[in-house]
């Protein structure tokens, strides 16, 4: 018997999906914020999210069909990305139930608001990080929808902080999807600086 099995993403179709969330992991989920044109405020998260752009410094995230994240983002033209940390984990969970479109996840989930600085839409109070977004562009892939942010303010709790004044991965504890209904929490890290030719061309090796 071979060591691998061989698919076909045609033959799979929709059964792709638990494939492609099973085997890119750990994918870091943050909510996304929004508010529809009638005053409602909604918050969901979202695992398809990235750097996607430095000047300007641009996030992305995307829509799996067209849900109220999207609809807002195209109506309004903004939104928040806030970084969730372990902490909040059930409640992150909660804000993914398909609420009816009236009905505010932060309330639903009991998420305290706070207002942004820049955009309408606010922001996840206890989220460690949180990036102020204005709708830049999007990409249509199928039923999925990427839309690229330009990030026009962000704003992180001290306490996060490490002493080189940028956020400190252990304290921020970001959360994480794996594939089903599993989620993550960092984990160990390692620090290894990259290798530059002149170091390598001496023999050095991320092993030494």
């Amino acid at each position: 018997m071979p060591d691998r099995i061989e698919l076909d993403p045609a033959e799979l179709g929709r059964k792709v999906y638990p494939w492609l969330t099973a085997s890119l992991i750990p994918r870091a989920i943050a909510w996304v914020s929004t508010v529809s044109d009638a005053g409602v405020d909604n918050v969901a998260p979202h695992s398809f999210n990235t750097v996607a752009g430095i000047d300007p410094a641009t996030l992305c995230f995307v829509s799996v069909g067209a849900k109220d994240t999207l609809r807002n983002a195209r109506s309004i033209g903004e939104f928040v990305l806030n970084i969730g940390s372990g902490s909040q984990l059930h409640r992150m969970n909660d804000s993914a139930t398909n609420f009816p479109g009236d009905l505010s996840e932060f309330d639903a989930a009991s998420l305290e608001r706070e207002p942004s600085v820049v955009v309408r839409p606010p922001r996840v109070r206890d989220a460690p990080i949180a990036f102020e977004c204005r709708v830049s562009g999007e990409h249509v892939i199928g039923d999925c929808v990427m839309v690229f942010g330009e990030v026009v303010h962000l704003a992180a709790h001290r306490s996060v902080l490490a002493e080189d004044g940028l956020p400190d991965a252990t304290l921020v504890d970001p959360l994480a999807r794996l594939g089903r209904s599993e989620w993550s929490r960092l984990g160990e890290l390692v620090d290894l600086d990259r290798i530059h030719y002149e170091d390598w061309a001496d023999g050095r090796r991320s092993a030494d």
